[in-house]
């Protein structure tokens, strides 16, 4: 069993940084990999970022590349998304998700293989 909690999101300008964290206990050493998603209101949940928890390799949808960054710190069990020049678009709860396994092509990026999820952290970029 693993548990996720975020924190760190919040209300921020256009143009702003804001940093979430997602905390990771439980069997973290079974996790293949972690990933960032969000959904607004509306919409489907939709893959923003994740790390490869072995070799700390990063992936990200072209909607945030080069404006998010994701990271790790291993003795904590923690990732973070850093998230810069912000956009209202990017208004969303935002959900961390565990992948115990490797399951082929960009697993990481499929809700639907995740095996844990986080609570989720409310962003909000204002214009």
């Amino acid at each position: 069993q693993v548990q996720l909690v975020e924190s760190g999101g919040g209300l921020v300008q256009a143009g702003g940084p804001l940093r979430l964290s997602c905390a990771a206990s439980g069997r973290t050493f079974s996790s293949a990999a972690l990933s960032w998603f969000r959904q607004a209101p509306g919409k489907e949940r939709e893959f923003g970022s994740a790390i490869r928890w072995s070799d700390g390799n990063t992936y990200y949808a072209g909607s945030v590349k080069g404006r998010f960054t994701i990271s790790r710190d291993n003795a904590k069990n923690t990732i973070y998304l850093q998230m810069n020049n912000l956009k209202p678009e990017d208004t969303a709860v935002y959900y961390c998700a565990a992948y115990s396994v490797y399951s082929g092509g960009t697993y990481y990026a499929s809700p639907k293989s995740a095996d844990y999820w986080g609570q989720g952290t409310q962003v909000t970029v204002s214009s």
